[in-house]
């Protein structure tokens, strides 16, 4: 059985991948995010996603037959890519500017299979409705923290489901990792999907 590594710590990318009927290894890539700056925001995201993967790769305990995705999301608004906010103040400045507008959720993808050193990478892009919510539903959502961890301050499945009206485009990608793009790469890869299920 091919072994998949997930070069991330998102637990919403590993829940994603285990319902789709997959059992990846977590290995953490501890990538520095800040080295990339002044790119367009859907190629932040796809080159993040392949230093993640380039990162835990070259690891020397990786299973031989492994493929190794990296992934990374930003949320596009005015151009301008939106990573995690830094603090709470920097999230509700967010939510101020998103309200009640959209914005495009990039997801970066990068497979490399260990055993030939192949790689295929492709962003995923979907657009995202926002609630027009109040200051007072914006400070409590902050409060929870939720918009601290993850890209664009906001979740899809989670606390933040409730202010996003609708989507363009592919649900799990929001979530940060696009299994219709994944399955892509994983044939271009020579492989098959059915032979990542667990």
């Amino acid at each position: 059985m091919t072994r998949l590594v997930l070069a991330s710590a998102s637990p919403a990318r590993r829940t994603t991948l285990r319902a789709a009927g997959l059992d990846p290894v977590v290995v953490v890539s501890g990538v520095d995010e800040s080295q990339l700056t002044d790119l367009p925001p859907a190629e932040l995201a796809l080159q993040l996603a392949e230093l993640k993967c380039a990162a835990v790769a070259a690891r020397d305990d990786l299973p031989a037959d492994a493929l190794v995705l990296g992934c990374d999301s930003v949320l596009e608004l005015d151009g301008e890519a939106l990573g995690k906010p830094h603090d709470a103040a920097e999230a509700r400045r967010r939510w101020q500017a998103m309200r009640g507008r959209s914005g495009v959720l990039h997801s970066g993808h990068c497979l490399r299979d260990v055993a030939t050193g192949r790689v295929a990478a492709a962003t995923g892009s979907t657009t995202v409705h926002f609630a027009d919510v109040s200051d007072e539903e914006i400070a409590a959502y902050v409060a929870t923290g939720e918009p601290l961890e993850v890209a664009g301050a906001f979740t899809i499945d989670g606390i933040g489901g409730a202010f996003v009206t609708g989507i363009e485009g592919d649900h799990h990608n929001v979530v940060g990792v696009s299994l219709p793009l994944l399955r892509e790469l994983v044939l271009e890869l020579g492989h098959g999907w059915p032979d990542l299920w667990a």
